[in-house]
């Protein structure tokens, strides 16, 4: 299994979100070759601030595993993190964010912030950007298109 592979699945929860209305953003949590949880947008259907697909997968991680130290996980997630989800990254300890395309208006981990890699946290996250990010970001405009045309 590769980063392109989990990217794929990242971007099979966004287009669940993307199909039920939501903002098309999906993610993956894999520890070692397991795929330890999954998540897409929530905020409208759960009328919920904080149902952001990184957040999902993380609380699922966390219910799955028992614990909410994610020590050894990869995140895989379509858009790069906002600042509520790259605080998550790292407050549970994730080793790795791989992301498809950066968000130049939210982005917290390289865009406008550098949260996952701050050195005055305790806790750092490996980044690797771009993955997929065509599609991703394809992904994303397609759904921004279509609410503005109706």
């Amino acid at each position: 299994m590769n980063d392109n592979y989990y990217m794929g699945l990242a971007l099979e929860e966004a287009q669940k979100a993307y199909d039920i209305g939501e903002v098309p953003i999906g993610a993956v949590l894999v520890i070692g070759d397991e795929v330890v949880a999954k998540g897409h947008n929530m905020r409208e259907t759960w009328h919920d601030a904080t149902a952001h697909a990184e957040v999902i997968a993380i609380r699922e991680a966390c219910k799955n595993l028992g614990r909410w130290r994610l020590t050894g996980a990869t995140l895989y997630v379509t858009i790069e993190p906002c600042p509520m989800c790259a605080g998550a990254l790292v407050m549970s300890r994730v080793d790795r964010l791989v992301y498809g395309s950066a968000d130049y208006k939210a982005g917290a981990v390289e865009s406008i912030f550098n949260i996952a890699q701050n050195e005055a946290l305790n806790h750092r996250i490996d980044v690797t950007a771009g993955v997929r990010a065509d599609e991703c970001a394809s992904l994303m405009k397609n759904f921004f298109k279509q609410r503005r045309s109706k």
